[in-house]
Parts: structure tokens; C-alpha cells; sequence
């Protein structure tokens, strides 16, 4: 793995706000103090990712991970925070370079389904991005979109035909050939191989791995599946409720995790075993984006728990060689 980091978030931050409506406003006039709905889908989080290395992002549905992956490759945009490329802030950057720069990073989205345009061929799905930024010729097109599907598995052949006629797993493998289509260093995988068969699920995995070594690319790999995680990854990062709170190489983070939510999502992995899970949260739901937590809800013996982790936030603290987690039990007491 390169020394160079590629990618790097800090402390960014993503807010989405609903705007009152008319009722809402008018009800303002006579008194109501209705106010806009903010939900905090990420939260001061902070990640970076070497050039050559795969990181699987880790976390339920809600966490904040697809928005967070979709920050990294500019899709939303900060609402606190910097986005750093290879040492610079892009945000410092002029348009040409950033332009150049977006390029380089590339998404492969969760639905094979919805993320292809169904009024589109294939020719023109795969290869309309590399002709707009002019990196083929127009009468290249078709051969340079030909390649791109060989190298993916598919029938060049079948460049003239659209999306429906298509399985699952072929969309998905045209999806992947058209984020390859303008030679990124980084992919950003979302949840790329939830939609499939787990027959295809692993072909198209091996692809990834095939592709990783061939074309030197680096992963962020969004998945809540552990077990295709570990299966592809260098590094394990958990997100909870918008913030990052354990990253550690994937060998052992699955060994020795720490922080109490990693111990839940494992402890929470289907098993063929025929055994009581031992899980132990208070009582009480689940915290969501819609049920903040009030303390700390998975380790009812923290010392710290309802007073201290309810006003503020434990940050991450290095407890093993490159190995963090953001827990007040690190914490030296």
C-alpha cells in the first residue's frame, strides 16, 4: 500500500434542511414559532484514504455512510468541513483543476436498476463521459466502449442495447464500466453488491479485486454487509449516527474491536449457530438520526455513561497501532 493519502475528509459536516411551508409560515405570523426541520446526517467526521488501499465503511441504515461517500466524491457538498486530494484543499483549487480532479474520483451507485437511463444505450451510458471531457473521439467511441465492457465481464457486442435488457448483474457490471470509463483513481462503492444474488454478489467482488490490481485503484467500500467487508478490506471504518467511532485494519477489528456499537453490529451478524446472541443494550430503543441517544445505549457499565456521553462527544484516540475508536472508556480514568 502507497504512503500517499489520496483522499482526506476533515471534520466535515453535512446538514439537509427542510424549509417551512406556506402553512407553517403563515401559522409563524400568529404566533405558532414553527422552525425549519434540520436533520445532522454527518456529523464532524474525519477520514482518509491511502492510494492503493480498500476501506469498507461500515454502519445500519440511517448512519450517514452514502452521505458521506457522497461528500467524498463532491455529489453533496460541505456544509462544514474541507475535502483534501492528494495534499490539496479542493476547495482552493481553480475550476479547471477541479474539474480534473473530480474526474479522478468516481461512484458506483447501490440500484443497477435506477442508475441507469433507461432511454440510453449502452454505447452512450458508458461512453458519454469520456466524449464530453474529451478524452476519446467521437468515432472511438463504440470500440472504446466495447473494451470497457470485455473488461468487465461482458459481450461487446452488446453495446447497442439498453439497460432493461439487461439482469441485475449485468447492470451492475455496466454501472462499474462506466465509472471506469474516465480512468478514476478512486471508487466509491455504495452498497454496489446489496441489489444481487450472492452467487453474483461474488463474481462481481472478484471483479473488484481483479480490477483493483490491474488499473492500481483505490476502494471506499460502503456496505452494512460485515461479512463482504472483511472479505475485501484493508481497513474497517464504523460510523454511528453521522460520526466515525472505530477504525482499525480489518484483521483485527474483527478480533479486537472496541468501541460498544462495533461489539453490537458484530454481535448482530447472522451466524449459522445455534446459540443465544449475547447483546446486552439498555432498555429502550435503538438510537437512530431519529432517536438520538440520551447516553451512552450499549455498554450499561460505562462509568461515564449517561452524564458524560450525552454533552460530549468522545473523539477518536489511537488504542493499538492504527487502530482508533471514540469511546470515554479509552479514556484514562
Amino acid at each position: 500500500m502507497a504512503d500517499q493519502v489520496l483522499l482526506e475528509l476533515r471534520d466535515v459536516s453535512k446538514r439537509f434542511v427542510k424549509p417551512l411551508d406556506t402553512a407553517a409560515r403563515i401559522a409563524n405570523l400568529f404566533g405558532a414559532q414553527r422552525s425549519e426541520e434540520v436533520v445532522h446526517a454527518v456529523d464532524h467526521a474525519n477520514l482518509s484514504i491511502h492510494s492503493g488501499e480498500v476501506v469498507g465503511l461500515v454502519g445500519e441504515s440511517g448512519c450517514g455512510k452514502s452521505t458521506l461517500g457522497r461528500m467524498a466524491v463532491g455529489l453533496h457538498t460541505l456544509s462544514a468541513g474541507t475535502r483534501w486530494w492528494k495534499g490539496a484543499d479542493m476547495a482552493q483549487l481553480s475550476t479547471a483543476e477541479r474539474r480534473r480532479t473530480q474526474l479522478a474520483m468516481q461512484m458506483i451507485f447501490q440500484d443497477p436498476y435506477a442508475s441507469l437511463n433507461p432511454r440510453m444505450r449502452i454505447q452512450d451510458i458508458v461512453g458519454e463521459a469520456p466524449l464530453a471531457h474529451g478524452m476519446i473521439a467521437a468515432t472511438e467511441q463504440k470500440d472504446y466502449v466495447a473494451g470497457l465492457l470485455q473488461k468487465v465481464g461482458l459481450d461487446p457486442a452488446l453495446v447497442r442495447r439498453f439497460p432493461h435488457q439487461f439482469s441485475g448483474g449485468q447492470r451492475a457490471r455496466i454501472g462499474i464500466a462506466r465509472a471506469l470509463a474516465v480512468k478514476p483513481e478512486l471508487l466509491v462503492c455504495d452498497e454496489a453488491v446489496a441489489a444481487l444474488d450472492v452467487s453474483i454478489q461474488a463474481q462481481v467482488l472478484n471483479l473488484f479485486m481483479e480490477l483493483r490490481n490491474e488499473l492500481k485503484l483505490t476502494y471506499l467500500f460502503i456496505s452494512h454487509d460485515l461479512g463482504v467487508v472483511r472479505h475485501v478490506s484493508d481497513r474497517v471504518v464504523i460510523m454511528y449516527l453521522g460520526r466515525i467511532v472505530e477504525s482499525s485494519p480489518t484483521a483485527e477489528l474483527f478480533v479486537q474491536p472496541n468501541h460498544p456499537y462495533t461489539n453490537a453490529l458484530l454481535a448482530s451478524a447472522p451466524k449459522l449457530e445455534v446459540k443465544k446472541i449475547d447483546f446486552v443494550a439498555v432498555k429502550g430503543e435503538i438510537p437512530s438520526p431519529l432517536h438520538p441517544p440520551s447516553g451512552c445505549h450499549f455498554h450499561p457499565r460505562c462509568p461515564h455513561a449517561m452524564p458524560r456521553c450525552s454533552v460530549e462527544q468522545p473523539l477518536l484516540k489511537e488504542i493499538a497501532p492504527q487502530h482508533f475508536s471514540a469511546c470515554h472508556l479509552n479514556d484514562a480514568t
